[in-house]
């Protein structure tokens, strides 16, 4: 009996973190990744990976892996192969997968060895029935792990009206919450969205949880050719971005969040319903009534470029 009380308060002075890995054709940065998983200071950690059809030695190297950890220390799953968000969201879903925490995890970054201590001291403060999200800044590296950058520095505070018109959070930097979780779980797998990351941000401030933003970076992230998704801190990226909400991707992308966002509607607070109807109903207005609605959603973007292009954007019916 004494040994069982131990096991317990041993279990909940150390959660368990759930390292939800995707990959795909990983084979030249992966390795360097796991190692990372190794060297944290939180101990009590199990890496799901999830991988989307490698043609490559990925497969090989996770296996290699799995012999070499403990026993149950990683599982390899197969992906949907419908790309990197849909495969994000595969094992984000996958009830069989039970932690107290949950960490989003790229195949080519390398982890600071305090990640999951910083993230779990945040998410830890948090009451169980809040949904929490952590997330971070990143030190930008090359293919040789050479120090670049940093990622943009976000000031202004995480929420809903921010959430809807940009992503402050890089989904390699973000440990969840269970309460968190069963948000995402609800809203389900199969959703019209393109980026997994930026839909946690938008579901989890939108149902009323708590979002914490750390300026100091938790990780290296790898900027390389074969990216998914690089990290937009340079001068040309960041105008890219803007170009982009002219373009109308920006509007299709909204199309998406609105389109998932209705299925948890019951959930969302009352003031975020609101802003989800006056946004709908800004989009189908003349341009002076347009500006009116938007200007009282109070939407914001982080930097003021973010915030000139959002205003065009409104001007023209791009949002």
């Amino acid at each position: 009996m004494s040994e069982n009380i131990a096991k317990k308060d041993q279990s909940a002075s150390c959660p368990k973190v759930a390292i939800l890995l995707c990959t795909y054709n990983g084979q030249h940065f992966l390795n360097a990744q796991l190692d990372s998983f190794s060297a944290q200071t939180h101990s009590s950690w199990q890496v799901y990976a999830s991988d989307d059809g490698s043609t490559d030695t990925t497969l090989q190297i996770l296996k290699e892996r799995q012999q070499k950890w403990p026993d149950q220390a990683l599982e390899i799953l197969s992906g949907p192969a419908r790309g990197f968000a849909a495969n994000f969201l595969s094992l984000t879903c996958n009830t069989d997968i039970v932690a107290d925490y949950y960490a989003y995890s790229d195949q080519d970054d390398i982890w600071d060895a305090d990640k999951l201590e910083r993230a779990l001291g945040f998410l830890q403060s948090v009451p169980a029935d809040i949904p929490a999200l952590y997330c971070s800044r990143s030190r930008l590296v090359n293919t040789e792990n050479n120090e670049i950058g940093l990622s943009p520095l976000f000031n202004k505070k995480p929420g809903f009206a921010n959430a809807l018109m940009q992503n402050i959070g890089s989904g390699n930097t973000m440990v969840f919450n269970n309460a968190a979780r069963a948000l995402l779980v609800e809203a389900g797998e199969n959703l019209p969205i393109t980026i997994h990351d930026w839909w946690a941000y938008i579901l989890i401030t939108g149902c009323g949880g708590l979002v914490h933003y750390d300026s100091h970076p938790s990780i290296r992230y790898r900027q390389h050719q074969h990216n998914l998704i690089g990290m937009n801190s340079s001068f040309a990226a960041r105008f890219k971005r803007i170009l982009m909400l002219w373009q109308g991707h920006f509007k299709t992308w909204n199309d998406q969040h609105i389109s998932a966002l209705r299925v948890l509607d019951h959930r969302l607070t009352p003031e975020n319903r609101q802003i989800i109807d006056n946004l709908i109903e800004a989009r189908q207005k003349k341009m002076i009534s347009r500006l009116v609605l938007i200007k009282r959603c109070g939407f914001y973007r982080q930097t003021f470029l973010g915030n000139l292009g959002l205003i065009f954007s409104a001007i023209f019916n791009k949002v």
